[in-house]
């Protein structure tokens, strides 16, 4: 089966140019400049006006599959995926049950081997007594060990210092880490329900997940790491200092890095007026100048792997006072038109959207033959419309909570195609019904 992708901008590796993909089963065949000579195919896909850019990467979602399926699933969830151009995502372990032995991780590895929509890969969790299991792990098949060194949803909260000391001496694959000090978190909400009662107020989330808590979890998370040269990529940065941290160390031991969320982005505790519940998530959305910072660190390659943190509720459970309301964000579907809207207000390059989106966590992650649109890997493609306003998809997004926290915006741009494998899974910006995912591969080691 051959595709022809015409008369597109190509935007990769640094370049934007006129022309032409040839798809030929799973793979990319050729890349055609403009001018060129163009093959017969057995489909043409006319790109005229559009932009053709590898799939997205996200190395941070939470499908919610198995044990809370009413939030979302592996189907429902990699559907919003590939309908906002990601092609690839790596699905967090605090599942019920949650994925902390090979047997469990086998168990949503067949689930997404019949239902996910887009390429997947599933951490494994780490707890304080499951260190044989993680050793197990075959790293070519497995993006990381997910290390909570904070709680959050599922409470999968390692606090043993020696279990943390020997996840990062004889782990030796990647460690990906969520790093929120916890005895700092309960006693800033002790202080706030004295204050407030059961009434704490949405905009107090950001001191009670402090940055202090942030910033002497990654202290902790980074000593490790620099000690034993452990390969550590630090999730969900949401302060200034905790890039500079990163900054620091990465000197030292080029295997520290880390990551950011989009909506760390977009928001700041000036928003919790206006959002309250629907902008709660762990770690919280703090000041304007980490923002800020979180951009900054962004646009000079500080940070290079963005993504969502895609985490869905109910609007029901979301509805809850501060207490009863879960931390969590449905983002997966908007994450490149949030970028790309960053891109138009002058943030980033586009070379830096889809670096940052694609080829970076690609490498990062040391991902077997995707990322970029190269002759012989595989087909994950994007093709949007950068002049085509989205008005529709935050007002009925397709997560199965049914609710987007970008409701009230329309994105500048709309993604019209995207191809997994070769396979036109989302046409004219609809399913086609089509899946062709595979688990993804990894070159850890070499």
């Amino acid at each position: 089966m051959s595709t022809l992708i015409n008369n597109g901008t190509i935007i990769n590796e640094g370049l934007s140019y006129k022309g032409s993909l040839v798809l030929v089963d799973e793979r990319i065949n050729r890349i055609i400049p403009a001018g060129e000579p163009l093959p017969e195919a057995d489909v043409l896909i006319d790109a005229e006006g559009m932009y053709i850019v590898p799939g997205i990467i996200d190395d941070q979602v939470h499908f919610r599959e198995p044990g809370n399926t009413h939030k979302g699933t592996i189907e429902s969830e990699s559907a919003a995926a590939v309908l906002g151009g990601v092609t690839s995502y790596m699905d967090m372990p605090n599942n019920t049950p949650a994925t902390t032995t090979v047997e469990l991780l086998e168990t949503k590895n067949n689930l997404a081997s019949l239902n996910s929509y887009a390429n997947w890969s599933f951490y494994i969790g780490a707890t304080n007594n499951n260190i044989d299991e993680l050793k197990q792990i075959n790293p070519s098949h497995t993006c990381g060990i997910k290390v909570f060194m904070g709680s959050s949803t599922g409470n999968m909260l390692v606090d043993d210092p020696v279990m943390l000391e020997r996840i990062f001496k004889e782990c030796r694959m990647l460690i990906a880490t969520h790093c929120e000090d916890e005895p700092i978190i309960q006693e800033n909400l002790r202080v706030a329900r004295e204050k407030y009662k059961d009434n704490i107020p949405f905009s107090e989330h950001p001191y009670i997940r402090s940055r202090e808590a942030c910033i002497k979890s990654t202290k902790k998370a980074v000593e490790l790491a620099t000690r034993h040269m452990s390969r550590l990529h630090i999730l969900h940065i949401s302060t200034a200092d905790e890039i500079e941290l990163i900054k620091e160390a990465s000197v030292g031991n080029p295997g520290i890095t880390g990551e950011v969320c989009v909506h760390y982005m977009v928001l700041d505790k000036s928003d919790y007026y206006t959002y309250g519940s629907l902008m709660k998530c762990n770690p919280a959305i703090k000041e304007e100048r980490d923002k800020n910072a979180i951009i900054k660190a962004v646009k000079d390659g500080i940070i290079k792997v963005v993504a969502t943190d895609h985490a869905p509720h109910t609007l029901d459970e979301k509805s809850g006072d501060y207490l009863k309301a879960p931390s969590g964000l449905p983002l997966i579907q908007h994450s490149f038109q949030i970028m790309w809207d960053l891109h138009k207000a002058g943030h980033f390059t586009e070379y830096e959207v889809v670096d940052r989106l694609s080829h970076s966590p690609a490498t990062n992650f040391k991902i077997v033959d995707r990322g970029y649109i190269r002759e012989g890997y595989y087909a994950d493609i994007m093709i949007f419309d950068p002049n085509l306003e989205d008005r529709r998809t935050t007002k009925s997004p397709a997560y199965k909570c049914g609710w987007s926290p970008f409701k009230e915006r329309n994105f500048s741009s709309s993604i019209i195609h995207t191809f997994v494998n070769g396979e036109h899974i989302v046409k004219n910006g609809k399913l086609t019904g089509k899946k062709s995912a595979k688990r993804l591969e990894f070159n850890y080691g070499k």
